[in-house]
């Protein structure tokens, strides 16, 4: 009685209430006397000599009759009828021992005859339900038992015999390299014959917190399975992230991967269909702007049970409850848009709309268990087998993944729906619940570019080293982000929250450093190598100040010259090698006395005017004529200024009154705006942490839940100086939320960007909340943004059901109007929403009104009860920039925006005889093309290329010395040999695409 009352309160599902929902939404009641009620449900069964099914449910024992045609007693019965190919009125008389109970009317219709494709898989989340080493220990455990399961069914009918679908390929890497060469090669064996299907992602990623090089690269193995062990990886499954970006279809491309089977869990926090969703029809092809498609599959309900809908079912269970259930679901499937009506899940909002599924085919997805990380099972082989010898339609199948593809590519990819663009992820919003280790990944994303581009130039392949850090920053963004219940702090199970949030944040720690020792590696080795070339010279030391990204441009190094190389009571000044002329600079004494623990030096600060893009300007060390001028102290009235903007702190406001474009003669702030340029937002929701999946059952209409809104104040002006380089203002303010808030405003000297820094120390709780800093921009909507593999914008098309109160991008955002275009960017902050702040609970409502020019970046939150970690704490930077010019294509403004972020100058010491003034490795010549990093194979020298344009381009791309070359798209699976003009060759990328040229020197 106890656990009836708080099912029934609490409206918690369970297998029992969403079969029965199943059974109620798929039969009409046709007698209703004396407290016995008859339905009838006409079904999609066939026999082998041609009968359909009819089934009679009561709620006592009766004797259940189709008059002249079939009986049965019971209280569930199947009554068979001669097929029909027209509906045939047909009259059912219900009798107990007294005689006739009740007759009906009922009409039998025509039915589909369903292929069904049962795709066994087990649903890898790399922690949530056991730490995460137990998770992947257990997921090598069920392959052995997978290659026990195919051994034995292989005498079975063909499509009986059990059939595994790896989900997430990483168990199946772990598992080569840990068993017996006996049992790899049975492994191998039965992947090559179609039993086991090993499928082309590492594990279920936030596809959106990838960096473009870091989807690819996740890729990569599927090659080295293909040669290693003829195991073809020909689909990918996405499972329980309700979304994925627009690059995956060209990454997948790239690797050969033309089949994608999608499985989104709304789980209440999304409302798809409020968007679109419900005209999201299937299977669909998925394209990109390239061209490049994939055939989608997408399982779907409304409110989270998308992977386990042949469990169900009873799929997992026994052969009489999938003999009750499936062919109702398919049923409900031919007649109505979800099987199930609302409430079925425990969510209480409306029903989902959609129209009937379509065709005759269906993908479904099953596990050995109802639970993420369930093993294999015999059970669902046992049940198709048993139901090919019972039934003739719907024909079940214990298929692989790719199975139910090649049938649907074969007889339908012609007829089949095309929809563009990104898919937004409903679940985005989680990556801002650790924000500290996501900025850390960001910028690892970063280095890890320019690290590998540095041991390339210098003759070294450090790829395999950069791999693996790739994989630990791909490991952060894999989709559990926590346990079950992450607030708790047990040693097993779904309650070890505080276990797996330290692993998986010390993972994100972990592959910073990695990429930073990388980055220190190449730095040493770029400068040893330029150094063998030197002839000597009369300067004290040289910086080769190199830069990692594609366009020539100014900007600030940052380096370090220690003591021992040149002694600090030595005054020096910076000589460009090219020109003869004196580059200001200011250092930063690093005091033995303040930090007897690090190297002790100069850390000097230059801007470097234009240095072309991947290659260097030497800058001399040279006697100078006095000490370095220490920084000048401004009038304390908040305003700073370079060549091209003056900017104005209001103090008593607590945030940028003013950023004025001095060479346009136009303001960039809205000062209507609600709020201040820079301001930091604190919202406090009026929900309770720590019940599991609240945040699910909660739906916001308005502002109610908003339970506090707060801002910053109580600014100080800490700082306002002036040095050789440039102008900065450090403010400090109190806010709730935190223990201290401290901005960094900072202008440089011929460099036409504002750069912001935001340091705040976050008090933990586990009250929800959320911080966002707000930029109102003196613009109209924006018309471009960076994603993952693609551009975004207000024109560009996505996916219907696409999440739309927030964006994840990858680092910027253009505004583009007649007179002005201005450009902001983020390094570690991807999550913003545009105009207005929303309401965190479906159906995200906004809080503000609209203005088009505002982007709120939603630094971080806790919103989440389940999966996420439930607070976060400590002290975090974001990094912004903003930039503006006359005419400029947004696209490019944006990404030279971003580019003094992700890509800084880097400051080479070089250790011996001073080379040449100036050199450019490689340059492509149209200037929506990004050169995004340099790499090895071999002898071949490798250019990885990424486009921003929205329509295919041509790109000349000279590399000195080259001889011959040859281009891929991505991976480097059909590498093609390129005509060689010079030391150039020509590259034809399609649009926003990607391809590498592979250039032997």
């Amino acid at each position: 009685m106890t656990s009836r009352l708080l099912q029934r309160s609490l409206g918690s599902p369970d297998y029992d209430g969403i079969r029965q929902a199943l059974r109620d939404d798929t039969s009409t009641p046709v007698i209703s006397v004396r407290g016995l009620e008859v339905r009838v449900a006409v079904l999609p069964l066939f026999t082998h000599d041609g009968r359909q099914a009819v089934r009679v449910s009561s709620t006592r024992a009766l004797t259940h009759v189709l008059v002249g045609v079939d009986s049965a007693s019971g209280t569930d019965v199947t009554l068979l009828v001669p097929e029909v190919s027209a509906p045939r009125a047909l009259t059912l008389e219900c009798r107990d021992d007294a005689g006739v109970v009740g007759t009906a009317q009922i009409t039998v219709g025509p039915q589909r005859k369903w292929n069904v494709f049962v795709v066994h898989h087990s649903h890898l989340d790399i922690g949530y339900t056991d730490p995460q080493g137990t998770v992947l220990r257990h997921h090598l455990d069920y392959l052995d038992a997978a290659v026990r399961l195919g051994e034995e069914t292989a005498s079975w009918p063909d499509d009986a015999k059990f059939r595994w679908s790896v989900e997430s390929s990483m168990p199946a890497l772990k598992w080569l390299e840990a068993r017996p060469a006996e049992q790899v090669e049975k492994f191998a064996a039965l992947a090559r014959a179609g039993i086991i299907e090993v499928t082309a992602l590492p594990f279920q990623l936030h596809t959106e917190a990838c960096s473009t090089e870091e989807l690819y690269r996740q890729l990569r193995f599927t090659g080295e399975l293909r040669q290693a062990y003829g195991i073809p990886a020909r689909s990918a499954m996405h499972t329980d992230v309700p979304g994925a970006v627009v690059g995956l279809i060209d990454a997948l491309n790239a690797a050969g991967v033309r089949y994608l089977a999608a499985a989104h869990n709304w789980a209440g926090r999304s409302v798809p269909y409020l968007h679109g969703g419900d005209k999201l029809t299937r299977p669909f092809r998925w394209r990109a702007p390239s061209g490049n498609e994939l055939l989608v599959w997408f399982t779907d309900t409304p409110h989270g049970m998308a992977y386990m809908e042949g469990n169900t079912v009873g799929l997992t269970d026994s052969y009489e409850l999938a003999d009750d259930l499936l062919p109702r679901y398919l049923a409900a499937l031919a007649s109505r848009g979800y099987p199930y009506g609302p409430g079925t899940f425990g969510w209480q909002g409306p029903d989902a709309p959609r129209e009937p599924y379509e065709l005759d085919v269906l993908h479904l997805r099953v596990q050995g268990a109802h639970a993420d990380n369930a093993g294999p099972s015999i059970v669902p082989a046992s049940i198709a087998r048993r139901w090919n010898e019972q039934w003739a339609w719907p024909r079940l199948r214990s298929a692989a993944n790719s199975d139910f593809f090649d049938h649907v590519a074969e007889r339908y990819h012609d007829r089949l729906a095309v929809h563009e663009g990104d898919w937004t992820d409903w679940w985005a919003d989680g990556l801002g619940s650790g924000a500290r280790p996501l900025g850390y990944v960001r910028r690892a994303q970063s280095a890890l570019r320019t690290a590998e581009t540095l041991h390339t130039l210098a003759g070294v392949d450090a790829g395999e080293r950069i791999g693996l850090a790739y994989d630990k920053v791909a490991l952060f963004n894999e989709h559990t982000w926590g346990a079950a219940n992450p607030w708790e702090d047990a040693e097993e199970a779904g309650d070890s929250g505080g276990l797996q949030w330290t692993r998986k944040s010390s993972g994100a720690y972990d592959a910073q450093d990695d990429a930073a020792d990388l980055l220190q590696a190449g730095v040493r080795r770029f400068a040893a190598a330029l150094s063998a070339e030197g002839s000597g010279g009369a300067a004290l030391a040289a910086f080769a100040v190199f830069n990692p990204g594609t366009a020539t441009r100014t900007d600030v190094v940052r380096t370090f010259l220690p003591r021992d190389v040149v002694p600090v009571d030595v005054p020096i000044a910076l000589v460009d090698a090219r020109t003869g002329e004196t580059v200001p600079h200011h250092e930063e004494y690093v005091d033995p006395a303040d930090w007897p623990t690090r190297p002790i030096g100069r850390h000097i600060h230059a801007v470097v005017p234009d240095v072309s893009g991947f290659g260097y300007v030497r800058l001399d060390v040279v006697r100078g004529e006095r000490q370095a001028p220490e920084p000048v102290a401004l009038d304390p009235g908040g305003v700073i200024e370079n060549e091209f903007y003056r900017v104005a702190y209001d103090v008593r406001e607590g945030y940028i009154g003013s950023v004025f474009d001095k060479v346009a003669g136009r303001e960039l702030v809205n000062q209507d705006a609600a709020a201040g340029f820079g301001q930091y937002v604190y919202d406090r929701y009026a929900t309770a942490p720590h019940f599991n999946h609240l945040s699910g059952h909660v739906g916001a209409h308005d502002r109610t839940l908003l339970g506090d809104r707060a801002i910053a104040g109580n600014a100080t002006i800490v700082k306002a100086e002036r040095t050789a380089v440039g102008e900065k203002l450090v403010v400090e303010l109190r806010g709730k939320g935190v223990d201290w808030l401290r901005t960094t405003v900072e202008l440089h000297h011929g460099v036409a960007r504002l750069d912001l820094t935001y340091q705040l120390a976050k008090q933990g709780t586990p009250a929800k909340e959320a911080v966002f800093l707000a930029f109102p921009l003196a613009t109209g909507q924006p018309t471009a943004w960076e994603l993952t593999g693609g551009v975004g914008g207000p024109d560009v098309p996505r996916v219907p059901g696409s999440a739309e109160y927030m964006l994840p991008i990858r680092h910027w955002i253009a505004f583009e109007d007649p007179e002005l275009t201005v450009a902001w960017a983020t390094l570690e902050a991807p999550l913003v929403q545009l105009g207005t702040i929303h309401m965190p609970y479906a159906p995200f409502p906004p809080t503000l009104d609209q203005e088009d020019g505002t982007v709120y970046s939603w630094a971080l939150n806790n919103i989440w009860d389940t999966n996420f970690p439930a607070q976060q704490q400590g002290e975090t930077t974001f990094r912004y920039a903003v930039r503006s010019e006359a005419g400029a294509p947004g696209r490019r403004l944006g990404a030279l925006a971003a580019t003094g972020l992700t890509d800084p100058f880097v400051g080479a010491l070089l250790t011996g005889p001073a080379g040449e003034a100036a050199r450019t490795y490689v340059s492509a010549d149209h200037p929506d093309v990004l050169v995004t990093s340099l790499g090895r194979d071999g002898e071949s020298t490798l250019v990885r290329l990424q486009s921003l344009a929205p329509e295919p381009v041509e790109v000349t791309v000279t590399l000195p010395g080259l001889r011959r070359a040859s281009v891929s798209a991505g991976l480097g699976h059909d590498v093609r040999p390129a005509g060689v003009d010079g030391e150039s060759v020509k590259v034809r990328l399609p649009a926003c695409g990607v391809a590498v040229v592979w250039g032997d020197l």
